[in-house]
């Protein structure tokens, strides 16, 4: 008698999406660039080990619906034959990452708090002066201008 393994159980979780590196963002724009990506459907972000993966959920043509059998298993690509029954996704619990961010409304606020220390609005000024002040955070120098106001 055959072996039963774990894609007996399973309805294909694998071959319903994947995911690819992307660079790490580095400023403002690299984030806003990464809001876009959100901004269109079944797109999430990662972040994992620090690294940085844009998540795409599109089943596999070769999936069949039917047993959730490839249908090209024998003639199945490197990254397919490749896959590790430990790397399953057919397992109990969550993922632990260290970012996910699921929708575009999400990573705006991550860059309200990373850039603007969580400001929604800048308070109206009658007379302003531009001053740029020079701040650290963490290892990054950020220059910003600050609006000065006089009452």
């Amino acid at each position: 008698m055959a072996k039963k393994s774990q894609c007996d159980k399973c309805t294909g979780l694998c071959c319903r999406y994947f995911a690819l590196p992307i660079d790490t963002p580095e400023d403002r724009g690299d984030y806003d660039d990464i809001r876009w990506y959100l901004c269109h459907k079944d797109i999430t972000i990662f972040v994992e080990d620090g690294d940085w993966y844009i998540n795409i959920k599109n089943k596999c043509k070769h999936l069949s619906e039917k047993d959730y059998r490839c249908r090209i298993y024998d003639k199945r690509s490197r990254i397919c034959r490749g896959y590790r029954h430990a790397d399953c996704d057919f397992v109990e619990g969550e993922y632990d990452f260290e970012l996910h961010f699921t929708d575009d409304k999400q990573m705006e606020e991550y860059i309200k708090i990373k850039f603007d220390n969580n400001i929604t609005e800048k308070p109206k000024a009658k007379k302003k002066k531009i001053a740029i002040k020079t701040l650290s955070h963490k290892d990054t120098k950020v220059q910003r201008k600050y609006e000065i106001v006089k009452k």
